[in-house]
Order: C-alpha cells, then sequence, then structure tokens
C-alpha cells in the first residue's frame, strides 16, 4: 500500500469534526499525512499539528491492519508522540 492509497483512505474516513485537532503522521523519508479533523480534509502536506506522531510505514501498515497494538508500539519506541496525547488516543475511528 502507498502512501497515495493510505492519504486516499484515511480521506474517505475522515469527516469535517470527527476530531476536533489536526494531526500529522510523519513517516520519515516515506512522507507524510495531514489530517485536519475540523476541515475534514486529509493532504500529504508537511504542517504544524495538535499531535504529531512518528512512525515507520511498514509499523503504521501493521497498526492499521491489527497486527501491532498500539499500546505496545508506543512502549516499544515504534511509535513515538509530540504533542497532545489525547489526539492521539482518538484516532481508532480513522485507523481502523
Amino acid at each position: 500500500m502507498s502512501l497515495d492509497q493510505i492519504t486516499q483512505q484515511m480521506g474517505q474516513r475522515v469527516k469535517p469534526g470527527v476530531i476536533d485537532a489536526t494531526v500529522k503522521f510523519d513517516f520519515g523519508d516515506d512522507g507524510k499525512i495531514f489530517i485536519d479533523g475540523p476541515a475534514g480534509t486529509v493532504t500529504n502536506d508537511d504542517n504544524d499539528a495538535d499531535c504529531t506522531i512518528a512512525i515507520t510505514m511498514d509499523n503504521f501498515k501493521s497498526l492499521v491492519a491489527g497486527d501491532l497494538d498500539p499500546t505496545t508500539a508506543f512502549m516499544m519506541g515504534k511509535l513515538k508522540v509530540k504533542g497532545n496525547m489525547g489526539v492521539a488516543m482518538k484516532l481508532q475511528s480513522i485507523l481502523g
């Protein structure tokens, strides 16, 4: 699954107000996904966000597939959260 495919799938799940914050998934060299929750948009822009989640593309795919538990990933350092941790907790509706 490519960055474009992931962005498109998330774009179908994100509706205005589903989350009341901005979130950035930072995949390092593989790119970024920026979610503007209030506007309900998903782009590949590298904007500042209320919550930034740094994760490799492979670990992200495992997370979305249900093969990697978010809490375990965080504790093992496979997923790093900067900013508002409460926002990160609300992302299940978009990822699942």
